[in-house]
């Protein structure tokens, strides 16, 4: 990660109050805050892995500004998704007395970023290091018209900007829900699910008793509160790889994440494939789907006794799974 924040407080760019909390909007790991006064940050960070590792170091950590809360400064780490970035701009403008330094990659956006608020305010100088820039905008802006508003998709289901899928049902998930057997078990978990339209499909089948909605992103998950009203559903915001007990499951379905920021990552979807394979019971079975080209099978003959491709198309492969195999 580039160092833009340091020189931006080192050169009295971003003038950092003596006093009063500074919120530091969607750090990622990799970010540097060691500039800013450690006690004095309260990190907004709804990515559980990285809300953890905040934490962790010894950071005050939430998962979404709370109402009423003012700060004396913000730094925002602009994300990936435009109507994200805007909308955690106009957050930290309306909760901020102080500075509100901006920071973000080119490829994040940042440079249309900066023209669109060249027409609001005059920002700071951009200091420009990293293939990336930072600059500052003056706390109590109002921003309003750029705070986000849930959006309802096709089926009825509510999605929030920055979510996976927020424009509508995923491809890959529908395929998916339409390949799986009429019954699946009593016992369910959905690994990564997202806003709840696999989640939803699962409760369809005969038998379930209890599903489990796992999914990293607090706000995807709230989401998927509002979709999945089922008593028989059960929330919780964690890290997919990690999550559960040991032979607690009867079935398991996936539609795993494969992306961290820009770059492909098979690795978390062979992540949570190892963990699927730990939470089955002994006669569990996992149904999951994939982008075609995603190396998956070689995990899962790794952990399960028997897989293969169920059914498909030239984009997407359903992959089922059963007998998990145990390790001593």
């Amino acid at each position: 990660m580039s160092q833009r924040l340091s020189l931006a407080v080192q050169s009295g760019a971003f003038a950092v109050p003596e006093t009063g909390r500074i919120a530091v909007f969607h750090p990622r790991e990799g970010h540097d805050l060691s500039a800013l006064p450690q006690d004095r940050l309260e990190v907004i960070q709804p990515l559980k892995p990285d809300h953890d590792d905040w934490a962790a170091r010894g950071l005050s950590c939430l998962a979404e500004v709370q109402p009423g809360a003012t700060y004396a400064a913000a730094v925002v780490f602009l994300p990936r998704a435009k109507p994200l970035a805007r909308h955690l701009v106009a957050q930290a403008a309306a909760t901020t007395t102080g500075p509100v330094l901006i920071d973000g990659a080119k490829t994040d956006g940042i440079d249309s970023l900066l023209k669109a608020l060249k027409t609001r305010t005059d920002p700071s100088a951009a200091m420009s290091k990293a293939h990336g820039k930072a600059f500052c905008i003056g706390g109590g802006l109002d921003l309003s018209d750029w705070i986000a508003a849930p959006q309802v998709v096709a089926g009825g289901y509510e999605t929030a900007p920055g979510v996976f899928s927020a424009d509508g049902i995923d491809p890959a998930s529908a395929l998916l829900a339409a390949a799986l057997p009429a019954k699946l078990g009593k016992e369910v978990a959905d690994l990564g699910a997202g806003w709840g339209y696999l989640s939803a499909q699962v409760l369809n089948r005969a038998g379930v008793e209890v599903l489990h909605l796992v999914e990293a992103d607090h706000g995807a998950l709230a989401c998927a509160r509002r979709n999945v009203t089922d008593a028989r559903a059960q929330f919780h915001w964690a890290d997919a790889r990690d999550w559960g007990a040991k032979g607690s499951l009867d079935a398991i379905v996936m539609n795993p994440p494969f992306h961290s920021g820009r770059s492909a990552e098979p690795a978390l979807g062979q992540a949570f494939i190892a963990n699927a394979a730990r939470l089955l019971k002994p006669a569990g079975q996992l149904w999951l789907v994939a982008n075609r080209h995603l190396p998956y099978e070689t995990p899962l003959g790794a952990v399960f006794a028997s897989h293969s491709e169920v059914a498909g198309d030239n984009r997407f492969k359903i992959l089922h799974a059963s007998r998990p195999r145990r390790t001593r």
